[in-house]
């Protein structure tokens, strides 16, 4: 899968919750975390997060929403309990992107929502824990833009394999007045 991805919480004060998002991160390789406004320092969530994942993907703590800042390219994406928000099974995630949760018992503050290039909600009847909502997120990520086979017309698994990869011929970069 190309690009990267990033998972990140605003304004988060349960270490548990926290600790569990970053688990599901580092196991569903995030380049990075981030977190804006939290009540969260390191290795406070590890009762939650036993695969240490501050300790293998980097981790950014931001005193606030303008304190933020995401690599060049990266599309802030917003997940959130909104109308506005478009249902995570329509949409399409960027192949560099960063998503940010919300706090518990509250949403994304205005200014992060007004931050965001998308928001998206997991289409529930009401809101599920951060962590959970964060792995839901991740695989939906995965299963869209990863490298599987179809899914089959009727209930089952696959029934062909995958299709070896094709390489293309060579691509060379024209000559952009660089010097040798």
């Amino acid at each position: 899968m190309r690009g990267y991805f990033a998972i990140g919480a605003e304004g988060i004060s349960k270490a548990m919750n926290v600790g569990s998002l970053m688990r599901s991160a580092h196991a569903f390789g995030a380049s990075f975390l981030f977190t804006v406004a939290a009540d969260y320092g390191r290795g406070k969530g590890r009762g939650s997060d036993t695969s240490d994942a501050e300790g293998h993907v980097p981790l950014y703590a931001f005193p606030d929403v303008a304190s933020l800042v995401l690599p060049r390219g990266c599309v802030l994406v917003g997940v959130e309990i909104s109308d506005e928000a478009i249902e995570l099974p329509s949409f399409r995630h960027p192949h560099c992107a960063a998503y940010v949760f919300g706090p518990e018992r509250g949403s994304l503050s205005a200014e992060m929502a007004g931050r965001c290039d998308h928001l998206v909600r997991i289409p529930t009847r009401f809101s599920l824990n951060v962590g959970i909502a964060g792995a839901i997120v991740m695989y939906d990520r995965l299963a869209t833009l990863g490298r599987f086979a179809r899914r089959p017309v009727r209930a089952g698994g696959p029934t062909e394999p995958l299709a070896p990869h094709v390489f293309g011929p060579p691509a060379f970069r024209r000559d952009r007045g660089r010097l040798p």
